[in-house]
């Protein structure tokens, strides 16, 4: 009898030692095991950056132009004005003056990424203008009244500047996008004033240095796969100008230095231009 109850407790000892082993077990799987350790290395830090919270606004989802282009392309301006052509007719007149300025800038540029480029610009540009007569009349009443005339002016530029464009395409097939570009050039140039005094005369020459950084804006499109048309517009920027005059004997007369920032349209540095877009077909062909 007593040998009977020995075994019955041995077996119920065994039977809850094992179901608290089961449960104990059945924890230890749904909790996660909590490690501590003095060694900083092992606590595993989320790397925080600030590209995670940038906005992706697609701007570069269509593609203009595409890399390993070349560019070789062209613009020009021409500009006239007569005296036909001023809105001052009301307080002048007898107005003869007729004028005229002739822009070329060839330029040639590659394209390292989608949409981006950069180049080479090269110009040149030449500027004409005669006042034959001009009076100024104010009235009797004011007593004012001016008269010039026997004018002339004349200048030659030449530019050698480097530019950073960025393209973005308006359509899903890029035939049609704008444009923005910085531009950086430095120019030499001579102009040459003359006015008569009696029956002489007289002129004086300047020679201009100029260093410019400017921002020109534009629109493009595609006439044919590999040939666009452009329209860029310039806003102006940072100059400096350095100039120093001459008498008609050649001696020096006067020097000056100035500098300007200024922001605004432009007219007279609106340029149509064309540009043939270059790439390697043959690496193309091997790719697809």
């Amino acid at each position: 009898m007593l040998a009977g109850l020995v075994m019955v407790s041995s077996a119920f000892a065994q039977d809850a030692t094992e179901g608290f082993v089961a449960e104990t077990a059945a924890t230890t799987e749904t909790m996660s095991p909590v490690v501590l350790q003095n060694d900083s290395s092992a606590i595993k830090r989320k790397r925080v950056t600030f590209k995670r919270n940038r906005i992706d606004r697609e701007i570069n989802k269509n593609k203009f132009v595409y890399k390993g282009e070349t560019i070789l392309g062209i613009t020009a301006s021409y500009g006239t004005i007569s005296s036909e052509d001023s809105d001052l007719a009301l307080i002048l007149d007898k107005i003869n003056l007729k004028g005229s300025i002739v822009s070329v800038k060839p330029h040639a540029g590659y394209c390292y990424r989608d949409n981006l480029c950069v180049g080479v610009r090269l110009g040149y540009s030449h500027m004409f203008g005669d006042l034959g007569n001009l009076t100024l009349d104010l009235g009797e009443t004011n007593d004012i009244a001016v008269s010039i005339g026997n004018m002339r002016y004349m200048g030659n530029t030449y530019t050698v500047g480097v530019y950073h464009r960025m393209y973005m395409a308006l359509d899903p097939r890029g035939r049609f996008g704008v444009f923005g570009e910085l531009e950086l050039s430095g120019s030499v140039g001579r102009t040459e004033f003359g006015y008569k005094s009696g029956e002489t005369w007289e002129s004086s020459v300047s020679d201009i240095y100029k260093c410019d950084f400017s921002f020109n804006p534009g629109v493009a499109v595609y006439i044919f796969p590999n040939v666009c048309g452009s329209i860029s517009f310039g806003l102006g920027g940072l100059r400096f100008v350095h100039t120093r005059q001459y008498d008609e004997n050649n001696n020096l007369s006067g020097k000056r230095n100035y500098s300007k920032m200024r922001f605004r349209l432009n007219l007279a540095d609106i340029n149509v231009g064309v540009t043939i877009h270059l790439w390697n077909k043959k690496k193309d062909a091997a790719l697809k």
